[in-house]
């Protein structure tokens, strides 16, 4: 069985012009596009897609998206109060998405997280389309471990309800990691149920995300960091994410070895980065810290020797799958993280892409320095080793595409 003409209707929550839907959504619809599956795109855009710049943004992108037969469709994301917007959200995305479905003669609605498995649940129930819920995570779960709700409050009773309806109803689920399956199958009770399951992890664009030795060797000497153990880190400052922690490490690191340094890759919190050094009396010859575009990334990882990345370990977690760990993997980079996220540890324990700290203490923290030079030692093999890992688990070609036209293939068998 082939994807040819099979028509899906792709519902994100997420916008088109973010990082997170031109890595995480955009590349998988091109890749599955070319396997023959057509696909409808409806998404939610923040405010700024909507101003003149962000308008001809997406007049490009949508031309772009056209090229490889993908139809994209936009609504307003409204972000407060928080659940009376998210309600107004579900209505006009059911709405919009009815006309989608018949207009399109569309045959699988995917959603792509909680707040589009309700649009896509109500499509199921009027038109008998085939659902794939595709769990980004614990939703109602992720709040309360952040402490943005109460376990036993409305929000969260509400969201965990509409949660079991989604996945009761779903031909198939997407997880993100084999860790969470069978306790999501326990808390609801699946079971019985004949539903087709696939794990896809966050993946990357490899042929993006790879060494390139001459980008490491002009940013090397153009950030004066030649012949230095480079220390990176990616993405958000702060919520699931342990800065104070990961600066911490860097102390004991500097211990092991005073000529580490730290590459800090965020566009947000400069200011609360350069506080947490100071205060550690790191000096400022001793990290940089910068606003990194997406086009930039591969190169300043092919520039550094150790990704690094502490989260805050906690159930909602085990269902996570950060994609910085795939870019630092194809970017040749040995992992510093830490345990009980997702399935990560299998990463460190069983394929030795790195270091696993198993606590963040002082102790742990000089036990994954020592670690971690040995790695560095061994740099050129190291690095393939760590490439060899992305491919195998992480390409977005042969294992994120590949897992989702699986997927598409067994839910349309199923129909027949």
């Amino acid at each position: 069985m082939t994807l040819d003409g099979r028509r899906v209707l792709y519902i994100s929550y997420n916008g088109m012009l973010e990082p997170l839907g031109q890595s995480q959504v955009i590349p998988y619809l091109q890749e599955l596009s070319h396997m023959g599956a057509q696909f409808t795109l409806l998404s939610f855009e923040r405010a700024n897609a909507f101003t003149p710049e962000g308008v001809e943004l997406a007049d490009v992108l949508r031309r772009k998206l056209a090229e490889h037969r993908i139809e994209w469709h936009s609504l307003r994301y409204h972000k407060s109060p928080s659940l009376p917007a998210t309600g107004f959200d579900v209505i006009h995305g059911i709405r919009k998405a009815e006309q989608l479905v018949q207009q399109n003669a569309i045959e699988i609605v995917h959603a792509r997280s909680h707040i589009p498995a309700m649009i896509a649940l109500r499509m199921k129930q009027r038109f008998g389309v085939k659902m794939i819920f595709d769990v980004r995570g614990l939703m109602a779960d992720e709040y309360v471990d952040a402490k943005h709700w109460r376990k036993n409050s409305v929000a969260y009773r509400i969201t965990k309800s509409l949660e079991r309806k989604a996945l009761a109803a779903a031909d198939g689920v997407v997880t993100l990691t084999e860790k969470i399956w069978p306790i999501i199958i326990e808390i609801d009770s699946l079971h019985d149920r004949d539903i087709v399951h696939e794990v896809v992890p966050c993946c990357a664009d490899l042929e993006r995300f790879k060494f390139n030795s001459a980008e490491r060797s002009r940013l090397r000497q153009e950030l004066g960091i030649e012949g230095r153990l480079v220390v990176v880190y990616s993405g958000s400052i702060d919520g699931w994410y342990l800065t104070e922690e990961m600066a911490e490490f860097f102390v004991v690191l500097r211990k092991h070895n005073p000529a580490a340094h730290f590459l800090w890759l965020t566009t947000t919190k400069h200011d609360r980065i350069r506080k947490l050094m100071k205060d550690r009396a790191i000096s400022e010859s001793d990290y940089e810290v910068l606003s990194a575009s997406p086009a930039e990334m591969p190169s300043y990882l092919s520039a550094s020797d150790v990704g690094l990345a502490f989260i805050k370990p906690c159930f909602s977690k085990l269902a996570s799958s950060p994609t910085k760990y795939a870019e630092y993997l194809g970017c040749g980079l040995p992992l510093v993280i830490n345990a009980g996220i997702g399935d990560s540890d299998a990463l460190i324990i069983d394929d030795r892409a790195g270091v696993l700290v198993e606590n963040f203490t002082e102790t742990g923290y000089r036990e994954a320095a020592i670690a971690i030079e040995l790695l560095v030692a061994g740099a050129q093999k190291t690095r393939a080793h760590a490439r060899e890992i992305a491919e195998r688990r992480f390409d977005v070609g042969t294992v994120g595409v590949q897992r989702y036209a699986r997927m598409y293939e067994k839910v349309l068998a199923a129909a027949n």
